[in-house]
């Protein structure tokens, strides 16, 4: 379908409300029609920056393993208190630790 050129016809800006030539019209990135002197092109803040990818898995994860581990219960392990009269150790027993 073919449409007119509009050379004699005129719009009505959105912005201003005045009548400018047809030809010179230009719509906004929020659909407003306006005169190319009132253009105002996209702020940037409006446009959320990019978040790079994040990847939640692992790449050939292995399961995990266990180890058996002893420690010793009761035993001193820090070192001996400075003017200390009386001193005793006990010993517990042990107690196996799974990670």
């Amino acid at each position: 379908m073919k449409y007119a050129t509009g050379k004699r016809s005129k719009f009505i800006s959105d912005r201003s409300g005045m009548a400018f030539p047809y030809t010179e019209r230009v719509t906004e990135w929020n659909g407003s029609v306006v005169h190319v002197s009132e253009y105002e092109r996209k702020q940037p803040q409006l446009e959320p920056r990019r978040v790079p990818f994040e990847p939640q898995a692992l790449y050939q994860p292995r399961v995990d393993r266990v180890e058996p581990m002893e420690v010793a219960v009761g035993q001193s392990v820090f070192p001996p208190l400075k003017n200390v009269v009386a001193h005793a150790v006990a010993f517990v027993g042990t107690v196996t630790v799974t990670t």
